[in-house]
């Protein structure tokens, strides 16, 4: 059976043969060596080419976001797995930001870096179980302020036709309210819907209801 290879790199010596001692029970690994700073990390990586590396985000001269950028700018096949004690929700975007394949806290390490290790080195991702939560709740406020910025490209007259649309009004009856024809109705619509990233009606519904345009429409 052929082993994972990891290194580890924290500038802790406790933590760092606590986690070989760990890691000496798994049958399927193997700890090929041990960086006590970044740059040191760097070196490593490059010269035992490791499955895994094992990486703290507080490393000493170069830290571990840096390390992990460095690594992928030069194309080494390693996966990164940060091992940290930072759960705020800035360190874990920005690890997965820079090129980082897993983020695991070290109050969980005994139950959870093994498992972790597996994970990115099949090639999969690896999030301490309350990260997806912190991502969801990210993600969404990013799709928020891309709505809003999506929508503040449209134009007077688009929104009157959103608005008029969304409270169920038919394409002639628009045209009757705002002096246009049908087609021109139609052409506003699509463009719209282009500018919004939508595809189906109903969401034009959803966004008048949150940008309080039924109301004035009504």
């Amino acid at each position: 059976m052929q082993r994972i290879r990891v290194l580890l790199a924290d500038d802790h010596a406790v933590l760092r043969a606590g986690l070989r001692a760990l890691l000496a029970g798994e049958p399927d690994m193997e700890v090929i060596g041990e960086a006590t700073d970044g740059e040191d990390a760097i070196v490593q990586a490059q010269r035992l080419r490791p499955d895994v590396l094992v990486l703290d985000i507080a490393m000493p001269r170069v830290n571990g976001l840096e390390v992990i950028r460095r690594i992928r700018e030069q194309g080494l096949d390693v996966k990164v797995l940060v091992l940290t004690m930072h759960s705020e929700e800035q360190y874990l975007l920005q690890v997965l930001r820079a090129g980082g394949s897993g983020y695991v806290l070290k109050a969980s390490a005994d139950t959870e870096l093994m498992e972790a290790i597996r994970t990115v080195h099949r090639g999969e991702a690896f999030l301490y179980p309350s990260a997806t939560a912190l991502l969801l709740e990210d993600y969404r406020e990013r799709k928020g302020e891309d709505e809003h910025d999506r929508f503040d490209d449209l134009s007077e007259r688009e929104r009157e036709v959103l608005a008029l649309t969304a409270a169920g009004y038919t394409n002639q009856e628009i045209a009757d309210k705002l002096i246009i024809s049908a087609k021109t109705v139609d052409t506003y619509r699509s463009r719209i819907m282009e500018k919004l990233d939508l595809h189906h009606r109903s969401e034009l519904v959803k966004i008048a209801l949150r940008r309080g345009l039924l109301n004035a429409h009504s």
